[in-house]
């Protein structure tokens, strides 16, 4: 004969682990629903400040090219102006040059002690700066050329960094390795310097557009974990400018790379 107080009671526990899994379900797809929605709009600040950035190199590098040349009337330079000369033939010329790397050691090293705001403002004088010295490759590249080489930049460093974004797989490993050949693209910089020979020049071109295209996942990828949804605003304002202060760099440098071995000289 059946047990009917036990059947009853078999039916109220199950009813009962029913309901909790199902309340517990819904309390993880809202957390994770947050942290999404939280992670998107960091990752947006990162971008939308980088844009910014780039935007703000662009118009100061053109800006400062057209007030530094005398154009001919077939549109060549004939000449350069009293800024050219002071921009381009003057000790000022190594100040233009070096500055950007010091703004970007100032922040390295003080971002604790400044505020979101503040960091924010110093990455954009950090990227007007970077005009002023990247102003000078209009004076060796054509602007058609130019213009060129930054959408492939645009459309290499926007499919790596969604590759970053999305990827499962762990770039820890090939990020140590990155940065192992950026310093050599360094050290081989600075002896090319002196050797002045344009195969080790190409050669370490070709090298660092492969380097920098995977610096952009990586980094993406770095910038995409340091995201936590217990940080204050004002830290996630920080770390949003740092990783758009990354960003940039790995674009910047992979349109240089891309320029010297596609760019077309004047």
């Amino acid at each position: 004969m059946v047990d009917l107080k036990k059947c009853k009671n078999v039916n109220i526990y199950i009813i009962m682990e029913f309901n909790k899994q199902n309340i517990q379900s819904k309390v993880t797809s809202s957390t994770t629903h947050v942290i999404d929605e939280g992670l998107r709009a960091y990752m947006l600040k990162v971008y939308n400040y980088m844009a910014s950035g780039i935007l703000i190199t662009g118009f100061i590098s053109l800006i400062l090219f057209k007030l530094s040349v005398v154009t001919a009337a077939d549109g060549s330079i004939a000449g350069l102006t009293g800024l050219g000369n002071t921009l381009y033939n003057s000790a000022l010329m190594w100040v233009v040059m070096l500055a950007p790397l010091g703004v970007v050691f100032y922040m390295s090293f003080g971002i604790k002690n400044m505020s979101a705001a503040k960091a924010q403002g110093t990455f954009w004088v950090f990227a007007a700066l970077m005009g002023a010295s990247l102003s000078s490759i209009f004076l060796i590249y054509t602007g058609a050329s130019i213009t060129r080489v930054f959408f492939i930049t645009a459309g290499t460093f926007g499919a790596m960094s969604i590759y970053g974004y999305t990827t499962k797989k762990d770039l820890t490993k090939l990020g140590s390795f990155l940065m192992m050949g950026l310093f050599g693209i360094i050290i081989a910089s600075i002896v090319n310097m002196f050797m002045k020979s344009t195969m080790m020049y190409y050669v370490i071109s070709i090298i660092g557009v492969l380097v920098f295209v995977g610096l952009t996942a990586y980094d993406t990828q770095k910038i995409k974990n340091m995201y936590f949804a217990s940080d204050s605003g004002e830290i996630m304002g920080k770390k949003a400018v740092m990783g758009a202060l990354t960003l940039y760099l790995d674009f910047i440098n992979l349109f240089i790379m891309l320029l010297r071995l596609f760019g077309q000289r004047r």
